[in-house]
């Protein structure tokens, strides 16, 4: 807004997608489109209440835990086991987080629930899913996102999980690039 810049591509993964829809929600004029990829609508909007309760748990205890016994939180991520790169750069990531800040980001994508929004997204929309993913199952989540945006267009990632960006970079750089292109000019 203020560079005066044309709506602009807005997306995000897991919970980056919940922050994508965040801002659409609170600024649909900057958004040309969106990009969902292996995301929810808030914990609460995409899961059942009692996987929201034990992830929130799981979370908030590995917080808890001694440094010198960190374990990056990689179960359900990946469609295969990451190579020791991908494990060491998710262990930086995760060691650069601060504690309160992160158990005040994991509390609110739990009590997030943005279902209400997913009918009146307005632009278009890429959904991107890894076909393994376990985290936001696609039978479910992913699902849920396509039945309720309209005219979304859901792109699978054979082989990958979660963390599809990670695991198949190829081909989730393709389906921006073609979807971004396909919309590069939309009002």
């Amino acid at each position: 807004e203020t560079l005066n810049l044309a709506p602009a591509h807005i997306g995000g993964l897991s919970w980056g997608g919940v922050v994508a829809q965040e801002t659409y929600r609170r600024h649909p004029d900057v958004v040309r489109t969106l990009i969902l990829c292996d995301t929810y609508a808030g914990w609460k909007g995409s899961l059942p209440a009692e996987e929201v309760e034990a992830r929130l748990a799981g979370m908030l205890e590995s917080l808890d835990a001694p440094e010198d016994q960190f374990r990056p939180v990689i179960p359900g991520l990946f469609a295969a086991a990451p190579g020791p790169q991908v494990v060491a750069e998710l262990a930086g990531i995760e060691a650069d987080a601060r504690p309160e800040s992160f158990r005040r980001l994991v509390t609110a994508i739990a009590e997030c629930d943005l279902r209400d929004l997913l009918p009146r997204i307005a632009v278009p929309t890429l959904l991107i899913w890894g076909e393994e993913d376990a985290r936001s199952p696609v039978a479910t989540v992913a699902k849920q996102f396509h039945h309720a945006i309209p005219g979304s267009e859901l792109r699978l990632i054979s082989g990958a999980g979660h963390m599809s960006s990670m695991e198949r970079p190829t081909e989730f750089n393709r389906a921006i690039l073609e979807f971004t292109r396909a919309h590069a000019s939309d009002p």
